[in-house]
């Protein structure tokens, strides 16, 4: 979209995408005409791009497409990529680089991996219209190695500790409270890294793969304190992924916490792994949510076809309004915005309110024609 200098800046925003299939294009058939609309669009890639590499025994779901989906990506219209993801060093540094050139290769900019510690840190800085755009990408959902170190490849960290507090001392065996706290040093690598980016641009977005996968609405205790540190360093919007299903929004200090987009884009996890749903590590999964149906056209628990697209407008070099489009996965994975005349539509602008006030969090959501306004004031 072309805007005259000074005019509106229009940023969209999804969750997961991973095609994996011999015409990738076509996940993204029923929603490319709108995100090309945009200025910058900005999704979470968790698939290698690759045919090279051996999966590392820590990786649970080895995930690896062939190179040629980077064009699809591209040609949906992003511009900025995190890959900073619990799958990013599934098939060793040789896929792990291969897919950093390929989403280059295409134009489009990588966040949150680097050949170390200090290129995983470093942001993407986009100017339109006069106004600088930084991104920053960080993640807590870390097998062991795939962090980046001073002389080693791979993410940017935001680890968290977990402790068990057992609820009962006198009663072996009973229920354990779960606590969790974000890692001190990461803490302040990110903040710092927040607010450099802030002095070299007007407005920060900060991507975080996190968040308890498949458990609705459910929210680890790190994960706000966090994203509220984050804030307090100058973060303008938090886009979270990761879960696999939506979860709650929060405004904080008048800024927008997306704790998950949800899946987006992505195959399902059978087309990694052929046998996947007969192994061990499948049924542990399994048991975070009991609607998983292997024997179903669409084997993946219901909630995660809920899906949307964050709209935010710029303006005067600041966020002026965000909102969300409603999006509903079909049962070959690819996402279709719901229009509000839909049935679908409601559904999941009231999941939204939903998960959001299960975890306490307090926001006002407003319809506007066809899309969800998040109320920031």
């Amino acid at each position: 979209m072309a805007h005259a200098k000074n005019k509106e800046i229009v940023l969209y925003a999804v969750g997961d995408v991973g095609p994996n299939r011999e015409n990738p294009q076509s996940i993204f058939r029923h929603v490319s005409g709108i995100l090309k609309q945009g200025d910058i669009q900005f999704c979470q890639l968790e698939t290698n791009l690759s045919i090279r590499g051996t999966p590392l025994p820590q990786a649970r779901l080895p995930m690896r497409s062939h190179p040629n989906a980077a064009r699809a990506i591209r040609d949906c219209g992003f511009h900025v990529i995190s890959f900073a993801s619990n799958h990013c060093m599934d098939f060793g540094q040789e896929a792990f680089f291969d897919t950093i050139n390929a989403i280059k290769a295409n134009g489009m900019e990588p966040i949150g991996v680097g050949r170390n510690i200090a290129e995983a840190r470093r942001p993407a800085i986009l100017e339109r219209n006069g106004t600088r755009i930084a991104f920053l990408a960080y993640n807590s959902i870390l097998p062991f190695g795939y962090w980046a170190e001073i002389d080693r490849p791979g993410c940017a960290p935001m680890r968290a500790w977990t402790i068990y507090e057992q609820v009962e001392l006198d009663q072996p065996g009973s229920l354990c409270r779960t606590h969790t706290f974000p890692h001190r040093d990461d803490l302040q690598a990110m903040s710092d890294d927040i607010e450099k980016a802030k002095s070299d641009s007007d407005i920060v977005v900060l991507s975080m793969h996190w968040g308890i996968h498949f458990v609705p609405a459910q929210l680890a205790h790190y994960q706000r304190e966090t994203a509220r540190k984050a804030i307090d360093c100058g973060a303008d919007l938090i886009l979270g992924h990761h879960p696999h299903i939506l979860k709650g929004i929060e405004v904080y200090k008048g800024k927008v916490i997306m704790y998950s987009l949800g899946n987006f884009a992505i195959e399902q996890p059978s087309t990694y792994m052929q046998d996947l749903y007969e192994t061990a590590r499948h049924r542990e999964i399994e048991e975070l949510n009991p609607q998983w149906n292997k024997n179903s056209e669409y084997p993946l628990p219901p909630e995660t076809r809920k899906s949307l697209i964050i709209k935010c407008v710029i303006a005067e070099k600041r966020i002026k309004r965000i909102s969300f489009l409603p999006v509903y996965l079909t049962v070959g994975s690819e996402p279709e915005i719901l229009k509000s005349s839909d049935e679908g539509f409601e559904d999941v602008a009231r999941y939204i309110d939903e998960i959001t006030s299960d975890q306490g969090i307090n926001t006002s959501f407003a319809l506007e024609d066809d899309e969800v306004v998040i109320e920031t004031d």
